[in-house]
């Protein structure tokens, strides 16, 4: 499949770079003819082998390369192994005509995302300006510093260990391991990355582990984990056990808080994943601080108790990012739906969001505002409700409703 190199123009007139790689000469005419429409908007070159996509990169830049699976010499996955080792803040897409478990389970290490082939030009341009626009809204060479090598995300020892355990039972339960997976961060993240890279021609976004895992199927899964390591305990050099208990109680409680804010809107059952969810992965970006770089992850935590700021605040001055901005980022490349990156990206500052209705940003933001009266000292200062947001969507007459909402989720939580 041959290479074919975009660059984006933004609203500063920053260009972007995307290489695309194939060795089929009829898919990359193909390419030239259904991207015409886009010449005044991308500027194109074509390369035809992995070897020629490395030499291009060598010579500059680029922000994101597709390269095609099947591939004489270097095939794809090769090839973006090698880009993620020597170029690792450039996207990785890769398409393939492959279905099997085989194929797709050779493709997760390398790739953020994996789209099934035979690829509409236009569901491939959709992807694409959808992805860049991600990463244009949170451009920061902080946040790709953090995101860049970045392949899997720990899990919490004793649900890792559940986990386990349950899919080396003799007749390991679907609802059970999409149980599981459901409580914690990094198998959420991981899991609907997956799915939603494999829904090709499945109507709808995956937004929670229990679509995911049917999807997948079992067999993948239980490869995921036990062959593959793609999921991983949470190792106390990165993080202390009672700042990892505080972040994942915490992500919990939002989770199901944003749950009780959706039912109190009439939210459909149907639509809840989004809202699991996003208040699951809120905060998903201090577990990547903290995989990167355990000790500023600290420093970030005592500066926190020293000053009584809030966490986002720290991030500011010491990162020049916060941790919503670098997990929006990851989830955006790695291709979750938009209004999960949405909540992720501004649930500490949503007046900073473009969202004008009723989202699973709105009801992220309520439940971490509401979590934090629960916090502990570690934590730093409460999360205000930012009121000209909510003034903003006109929905300050909902607010005591979802506060009652929240606080029957509590009062359950402690009766059990």
């Amino acid at each position: 499949m041959s290479a074919c190199q975009f660059r984006v123009r933004m609203g500063n007139d920053v260009m972007k770079r995307l290489l695309f790689v194939d060795d089929d000469v009829n898919l990359l005419m193909g390419l030239r003819r259904g991207l015409h429409a886009k010449r005044t908007e991308w500027e194109m070159e074509f390369v035809d082998s992995g070897n020629a996509a490395l030499a291009a990169m060598t010579t500059k830049p680029f922000d994101v390369v597709v390269s095609d699976m099947r591939m004489p010499g270097m095939d794809g996955s090769e090839l973006l192994n090698r880009v993620q080792e020597r170029f690792p803040q450039t996207i990785r897409i890769l398409l393939s005509g492959q279905s099997d478990r085989e194929s797709i389970l050779k493709s997760i290490a390398p790739s953020h995302q994996y789209l099934s082939k035979p690829c509409d030009i236009h569901q491939l341009a959709a992807l694409l300006t959808q992805t860049i626009a991600l990463t244009d809204l949170l451009e920061n060479p902080a946040v790709k510093s953090f995101t860049s090598r970045l392949s899997s995300l720990p899990s919490l020892p004793s649900l890792y260990l559940e986990m386990t355990t349950a899919l080396r039972a003799a007749d390991p339960s679907p609802a059970r391991i999409a149980g599981i997976i459901a409580q914690d961060m990094g198998m959420t993240a991981k899991i609907l990355q997956l799915a939603n890279s494999a829904r090709s021609g499945i109507r709808g976004e995956v937004t929670q582990a229990q679509q995911a895992v049917m999807l997948l199927g079992l067999d993948t899964v239980q490869a995921l984990v036990l062959s593959l390591g793609v999921f991983s305990s949470f190792g106390q050099r990165i993080m202390g056990h009672c700042a990892m208990e505080a972040l994942w109680q915490d992500s919990s409680l939002t989770s199901l808080y944003s749950r009780a804010i959706a039912r109190a809107e009439g939210v459909e059952l149907s639509a809840m994943g989004s809202f699991l969810s996003a208040g699951l992965l809120h905060d998903i970006g201090k577990l990547i601080i903290a995989s990167s770089d355990p000790e500023l992850y600290r420093t970030i935590l005592e500066t926190v108790r020293a000053t009584g700021k809030a966490v986002w605040e720290v991030e500011q001055e010491l990162l020049g990012c916060t941790h919503a901005e670098i997990g929006a980022y990851l989830l955006g490349i790695w291709g979750l739906p938009v209004q999960i990156v949405e909540a992720v990206a501004w649930h500490n500052r949503p007046s900073l969001s473009p969202v004008r209705t009723f989202s699973p940003l709105v009801a992220v933001h309520v439940a971490t505002a509401m979590c934090a009266k629960k916090a502990c000292a570690s934590q730093g200062s409460e999360q205000a409700l930012d009121m000209v947001f909510v003034e903003r969507l006109g929905l300050t007459d909902r607010l005591q409703t979802w506060i009652a909402a929240c606080e029957e989720v509590g009062e359950q939580r402690q009766a059990v």
